[in-house]
């Protein structure tokens, strides 16, 4: 299956989320990393893809974080755009920092989402905590890791839980869900800002889990 991927600001490298996803190539997951994305994506090229993982906050690129990925009149593919794609049956999945979106700012990005980015604490150990059973979980074990731990405020009613976050810097978060627009899916993952998260064996196999889940198999 070939995945889209939209990825790199100042804060998240596009290198460290292509790594962290390459070794689902195995599993015959075939990635076109995209990290320019104003000057690259169409709505055409969108439809090519039975999903999309936006890892990446509204910056062009981590080398150039100053100007901005969504331009009104420049970006071709805004988040409208995304919007529709996945209404008319595409998968999307908002990795880490695709959370990063602020309501205040890009309101437009969190409608999709469900969620409104609050900040996260220093990096710190924290704990995945299933809330729920669904297909993205099976096969996958409760596990640790150190990571940011994302603070956000789920702004619409229709998600379905899949596991808290918990750290002693901030508690208890939402940690991933899922929710449906139109004929879509969408899945929502907070942790993956270190490369050492994104291969851990059970992240692994909910990014895997996700995939499939977000393309309706």
């Amino acid at each position: 299956m070939k995945v889209l991927v939209i990825c790199d600001d100042l804060w998240h490298p596009g290198e460290v989320v292509a790594r962290g996803l390459a070794p689902l190539a195995e599993r015959g997951i075939e990635w076109d990393v995209v990290m320019d994305a104003k000057d690259i994506l169409t709505k055409d090229m969108l439809s090519a893809y039975p999903v999309i993982v936006v890892a990446k906050g509204d910056a062009l690129t981590g080398a150039n974080s100053q100007a901005p990925w969504f331009e009104d009149g420049v970006t071709a593919v805004m988040p409208a755009d995304l919007q529709a794609y996945v209404e008319n049956g595409g998968g999307l999945i908002a990795l880490h920092a695709g959370n990063c979106f602020r309501a205040a700012k890009r309101p437009d990005m969190t409608a999709i989402t469900g969620n409104d980015f609050l900040g996260h604490p220093r990096q710190c150990h924290i704990d995945v905590r299933f809330t729920g059973s669904h297909p993205i979980l099976e096969g996958v074990q409760e596990f640790g890791f150190r990571d940011e731990h994302y603070q956000i405020n789920v702004t619409v009613q229709d998600i379905q839980p899949l596991f808290d976050t918990v750290s002693e810097s901030a508690g208890v978060q939402p940690g991933g869900y899922v929710r449906t627009l139109g004929k879509g899916r969408v899945c929502v993952l907070t942790p993956g800002h270190n490369c050492a998260v994104l291969l851990h064996p059970e992240y692994q196999k909910l990014l895997y889990n996700a995939i499939r889940w977000c393309a309706g198999r």
